[in-house]
């Protein structure tokens, strides 16, 4: 009897822990599987809604750009005819032709070129070299005489003409391209963006350098600079979109229009006291959007990573 009982025990506890098991098996439960998670029917509606209004957004930004492009290729007589339509009585590739037989069109276009490339590389360099000695270098008043850089971008442009304006009177550089260029190559927003990126760069890197010999000025150019390709890529962006699409600045700086206007002011060269070609207009406005949209289209990799990196990047 005795050894019955003492038996009992270890015969029932493997099949109790055996059933405990099998129960905990039953009673976890079970994670989704990643494929499925989505296939649920509000799921998919969700997906669906969002692909159709991001089609809606999309159509809704490029929409003009149609219209612009059509426009382009009506006759100017058609251009505000009641009903407006979408496409003219006939197609007339010819404008894009006409535009550069109408005025020096071609040498707009080569001085905004100049312009915006001597513009984008005159702050890509002053701003990464302000921008890494507020960032990286400690030297005393340094957030003080940030702040004050930095409210300049609260000052519109439009106040700023008349004071540039008599500053390059005194400099005897009305119209030239200096004065087209340097003015505007010194502002604080690219020097904001290169110093929120240059923030986030782990010190580590530059205490590594200085071990292995290597002064501030070597440093900043083979390792910080490596770094920061995605931020300047966002700089080159938006430094050449300002200086290709600026019209109130090159206007008022520049005299002879025939050798030294750029595409913005090119473009208001179609409207005269005779009338308007607006289909010549639309034409010249669909071809000045042909470089900064090829550029931005190189560049998309880049803005993005680059635009995350320096916005989420300081410390």
């Amino acid at each position: 009897m005795s050894t019955e009982i003492l038996s009992q025990p270890s015969a029932v506890a493997p099949e109790s822990a055996v059933t405990q098991r099998s129960r905990g098996r039953r009673s976890a439960p079970v994670a989704p599987n990643s494929r499925g998670a989505g296939s649920t029917p509000a799921a998919r509606v969700r997906l669906v809604l969002a692909h159709v209004g991001i089609y809606i957004a999309a159509l809704i930004f490029v929409s003009p750009l149609v219209y612009a492009f059509f426009s382009a290729l009506k006759p100017n007589s058609e251009m505000f005819s009641m009903p407006p339509t979408l496409i003219g009585s006939e197609i007339r590739w010819s404008n894009f032709v006409d535009v550069f037989n109408y005025g020096p069109f071609l040498t707009y276009i080569g001085n905004s070129f100049l312009v915006a490339i001597l513009g984008t590389a005159v702050t890509i360099i002053v701003s990464t070299m302000a921008g890494y000695a507020f960032g990286r270098l400690r030297w005393k008043g340094r957030d003080a005489v940030f702040i004050l850089f930095l409210a300049t971008m609260m000052v519109p442009a439009e106040v700023l003409v008349i004071p540039m304006f008599q500053v390059m009177q005194w400099f005897d550089w009305v119209n030239t391209y200096q004065a087209l260029v340097l003015p505007f190559a010194f502002g604080a927003f690219g020097t904001f963006l290169m110093r929120q990126f240059f923030r986030g760069i782990p010190y580590e890197l530059e205490e590594a350098a200085r071990i292995d010999g290597a002064g501030p000025i070597r440093t900043f150019l083979q390792i910080i600079i490596p770094l920061a390709k995605s931020s300047i890529a966002v700089l080159t962006v938006f430094s050449f979109l300002s200086f290709w699409n600026s019209y109130l600045w090159p206007l008022i700086v520049t005299v002879d229009y025939d050798a030294l206007g750029t595409l913005p002011v090119g473009l208001a060269s179609f409207s005269g006291l005779t009338g308007t070609r607006w289909d010549l207009q639309m034409a010249a406005a669909i071809i000045s959007m042909i470089p900064t949209t090829v550029l931005i289209i190189a560049l998309q990799k880049h803005l993005v990573k680059g635009i995350a990196m320096a916005g989420l990047g300081g410390r």
